[in-house]
């Protein structure tokens, strides 16, 4: 199935519990992966006094995103998962405006890279806001 299938509507992408679970399971594998990716391409950037101070920024809020996704997949009721999933949201958000700035200031970087995890950042937030929009109190 692909990716827009789930995000225009999760509730229909899946038939079973199942299905949710493994798509559940995959999201979660996918931000760790995009986790580490941030992690692993500024393993490789030289120090320069901005690149230290995005680096920082930018490594907090991806691993964050990362961590509280997990936290919401164990969400014990709908209020714990949308506090959890509002979190994710904002976190992804942060990380996409971190990556924004490395790829339009002037410190040497990477830009094929920077496009590249963009991208997968981009996807996860618009999967995130979807689930955030599809959660419901009643």
């Amino acid at each position: 199935m692909e990716l827009t299938a789930w995000v225009e509507d999760p509730k229909s992408a899946y038939n079973n519990s199942e299905e949710k679970s493994e798509f559940v399971q995959n999201l979660r594998q996918r931000f760790k992966v995009a986790s580490l990716n941030v992690i692993n391409y500024f393993e490789k950037q030289p120090n320069s006094p901005a690149l230290g101070v995005i680096r920082y920024q930018l490594l907090k809020s991806a691993t964050s995103a990362a961590a509280n996704y997990r936290a919401a997949c164990r969400a014990r009721s709908k209020k714990e998962f949308f506090a959890k999933i509002c979190i994710v949201v904002e976190e992804t958000d942060e990380t996409l405006f971190w990556l924004e700035l490395l790829r339009d200031s002037d410190v040497p970087t990477d830009n094929a890279a920077i496009t590249t995890l963009g991208k997968e950042w981009q996807e996860l937030l618009l999967i995130v806001a979807k689930a955030k929009a599809n959660t419901n109190f009643e």
